[in-house]
């Protein structure tokens, strides 16, 4: 009898509707692979759900808070129903940006200089000399990151708004110029690095990353070797720095610019990357030759409890 998959999609987090093209994609894709598929939405009744469903494993196509954050993970551990994806500690600490700072810095892994601030004293007035970045402690998709550019007088205005929705406490991260580039981790090993590019020249941000022809990417990317073994070295440390398990992938900033500073430090970790066919990490997987069907078979067969 076909193994039963319960594809968890979905969910109410900023990021629901990037889950629910994941989710889709993954579902479609372990189908062809000969699993039963049952798609669920997540809600707030999700245990009772998957009590009556009894599936063998929960394929974790979630992203941001309730789904990549530890707290499904917790449900799946209480249910001991098999999942995808790290457990619940590295998937909190990896979420909880300031925290992973600490924890790769740690570890030896380049982060930006930050520093992690409440809302109203980010808004008042410059924390750090701009440009600055400033970010949400747990949100992805670049949901409610701000870039403070050189000649801003002020703080962004949008931090003093009455419907923030993105928390009180923020980090406020030096501004690294250069390139975005970015490395998965497949198991126990790191895949190819991509070279990320808006393709309107501005920065990878929400529109960059889901619309169709928002950005350029550059696999493999054009580096030096010394460079690109460098990436791909790094996203593995962090990956097991953060006690990650399964798939993950690690930003970064590279600054080559003509007398830039030459600096290269890991933005975040990825607990949950997108997995639509055309995500980066099923890219890196085809680029290693793993098609987007053997991908998600070999997430089911890693599914486990006490991640």
């Amino acid at each position: 009898m076909a193994k039963h998959i319960a594809v968890l999609m979905g969910g109410f987090s900023a990021e629901r509707e990037v889950s629910l093209r994941s989710g889709e994609a993954c579902a479609k894709a372990l189908e062809a692979e000969g699993f039963a598929v049952t798609r669920v939405d997540v809600d707030r009744q999700i245990a009772e759900t998957l009590v009556k469903l009894k599936p063998d494993v929960a394929f974790n196509a979630l992203h941001g808070r309730f789904g990549e954050d530890g707290i499904i993970q917790g449900v799946l551990e209480m249910l001991q129903i098999p999942y995808t994806h790290s457990g619940v500690l590295a998937s909190a600490l990896a979420m909880q940006k300031d925290r992973a700072r600490d924890v790769l810095k740690a570890a030896g892994i380049p982060v930006a200089k930050g520093v992690t601030v409440d809302r109203a004293t980010a808004a008042k007035a410059h924390v750090l000399p701009p440009p600055y970045v400033v970010k949400p402690l747990n949100e992805g998709s670049s949901f409610g990151v701000l870039i403070v550019k050189e000649d801003q007088a002020y703080p962004p205005q949008e931090l003093t708004r009455s419907d923030w929705a993105y928390g009180d406490s923020l980090l406020v991260e030096v501004f690294v110029a250069g390139r975005e580039l970015t490395c998965g981790v497949i198991g126990d090993r790191a895949m190819d690095v991509i070279d990320i590019r808006a393709a309107d020249g501005g920065w990878y941000d929400y529109n960059a990353k889901y619309s169709k022809g928002g950005s350029i990417h550059v696999l493999p990317a054009i580096l030096k070797e010394n460079v690109y073994q460098n990436v791909q070295e790094l996203a593995l440390m962090a990956h097991r720095a953060l006690g990650c398990r399964g798939v993950s992938r690690a930003d970064f900033r590279y600054d080559d610019r003509p007398g830039g500073t030459g600096e290269l430090i890991v933005l975040e970790v990825n607990t949950q990357p997108g997995m639509t066919e055309t995500s980066l990490v099923p890219e890196m997987a085809a680029y290693a030759g793993l098609s987007f069907g053997e991908l998600v078979r070999w997430m089911v067969e890693d599914a486990s409890c006490n991640r």
